[in-house]
């Protein structure tokens, strides 16, 4: 049953948790190796986090907010055989592989573009929202959050006469990496769309070999399509991501494409079949009444490593309420010239994009997450924010509240090896139980529903 009244974009930001850290854990994430080692600041990531939410809210836009999650996820450790109380279990880890621990203690779960992937219920078979958790295969401290996710999903989206929380994508070699490798074109985001689906590679194909392996599945976009009932009237397209972008460091398609409404802005390397992609969504956006606007960056006005160096796509495209579509951008793309210049030819060709801001989210940067992979974009009904299960939809004073959990109970310095400390792991649960009473979520931790 789909919700009555006006529609909304709302960007789920995951909130920056208590044991941010430079482990360098995700291979083929240049930005996350190259700053391995270094020491992290929790306290700023999640204050420079919190900053973005408060600036999309005072735009007039609609903003929620997604907790971390537990870290260091003790059931993991128990399950590897470790054994005693809660702090012997994370020293013993400690003592036996500190990597082993960083997996573990990994707050990664702030890129909610990974948490999930989204269809409003506009675009489904039954008319409800569809969410499916991704599994995150690919690397085991990020697969590790997907139980997690989805309690908080359902949490959150607990109405099942309007809200569908599926299981993740089954079958480890499916990987499924969420949102961050699908885009939707609409002429609003309360009318009906095209879903694109941007896969690495066939589970069952050969591997191509290349400098890094391709995250996302085929078959995993087929599971997600067919789960949120896309297929009728063709509202979905699979397409694949280029060898090139994945091996230039594009781990995920958000980092070398972002769309919104009926813009695909992209990096003309991204695609490896980019004129059948485009007809595809040609003949799409005529069944549904818009013809896709396509903003192309040139391998001749930026390579391949400039957009991901800079992280010019991973940006956010936002529809005002004066409707005025805005680019929010990292700093990076600033300070990286010929970004900038793609930036400023957008803004002066007089289409939908007619303002940028650029943000510091230098935190979550130095680990290869710019401001799209901080959110989870959700089309809403009025109806369907109305009967959502937690207080997840920011004003002015929760982010005050969460801001002051932030300041009380995070770090501002923090190493891989201060995540043997015992406290660590007790600083992090009473945070994650304050946020928890800020945004009434209920026991969705582990260590909460022990």
């Amino acid at each position: 049953m789909s919700g009555a009244g006006a529609s909304f974009e709302v960007n789920f930001d995951g909130l920056v948790g208590p044991t941010h850290n430079y482990a360098g854990l995700a291979h083929g994430n240049l930005a996350a190796a190259a700053n391995e080692g270094l020491p992290a600041n929790p306290r700023e990531g999640a204050l420079q986090g919190l900053a973005k939410m408060r600036w999309m809210l005072r735009q007039g836009l609609v903003q929620g907010v997604l907790p971390p999650q537990e870290r260091p996820h003790i059931p993991s450790l128990r399950r590897m055989g470790f054994s005693g109380s809660d702090e012997h279990v994370v020293a013993t880890a400690a003592r036996a592989n500190l990597l082993l621990l960083a997996n573990v203690s990994s707050a990664a779960a702030m890129w909610t573009a990974n948490a999930a992937t989204v269809s409003p219920s506009v675009d489904t078979g039954d008319g409800r929202v569809h969410f499916t958790p991704a599994n995150m295969t690919s690397h085991f401290h990020r697969a590790i959050e997907a139980d997690t996710t989805k309690r908080v999903l359902k949490a959150i989206f607990a109405d099942e006469t309007r809200f569908a929380v599926h299981e993740p994508v089954p079958f480890a070699s499916f990987g499924d990496e969420g949102a961050a490798n699908h885009c939707r074109l609409s002429s609003g985001h309360g009318e009906r769309g095209v879903e694109v689906f941007v896969y690495g590679q066939s589970s069952f194909a050969k591997d191509g070999g290349g400098r890094f392996r391709a995250r996302q599945s085929m078959e995993a976009c087929h599971i997600v399509a067919t789960q949120h009932e896309l297929w009728t009237g063709g509202g979905a397209l699979l397409t694949q991501q280029s060898r090139a972008a994945i091996d230039a460091g594009a781990f995920h398609n958000d980092v070398v494409a972002v769309s919104n409404g009926p813009v695909l802005m992209f990096h003309g390397e991204a695609f490896a079949e980019k004129d059948a992609l485009f007809e595809g969504l040609k003949r799409a956006g005529e069944a549904r009444g818009f013809a896709p606007v396509l903003l192309e960056a040139s391998a001749d006005e930026l390579t391949l490593d400039e957009a991901v160096k800079s992280y010019l796509f991973n940006s956010q495209i936002v529809t005002l309420p004066s409707g005025a579509m805005v680019l929010v951008l990292p700093h990076e793309v600033e300070e990286t010239p010929r970004a900038k210049a793609f930036v400023d030819r957008v803004l002066a060709s007089n289409g939908p994009i007619r303002e940028a801001h650029y943000l510091d989210l230098r935190q979550s940067m130095r680990n290869g997450g710019g401001p799209a992979c901080l959110r989870l974009r959700v089309v809403l009904s009025q109806a369907e924010i109305a009967s959502l299960g937690a207080g997840v939809i920011l004003d002015e004073a929760k982010i005050d509240a969460l801001e002051a959990v932030v300041r009380r109970n995070y770090r501002d310095r923090l190493e891989l090896s201060d995540l043997a400390d015992p406290a660590m792991m007790r600083e992090s649960r009473t945070a994650l139980d304050e946020i928890g009473q800020v945004l009434g979520l209920g026991a969705v931790h582990d260590f909460q529903r022990a």
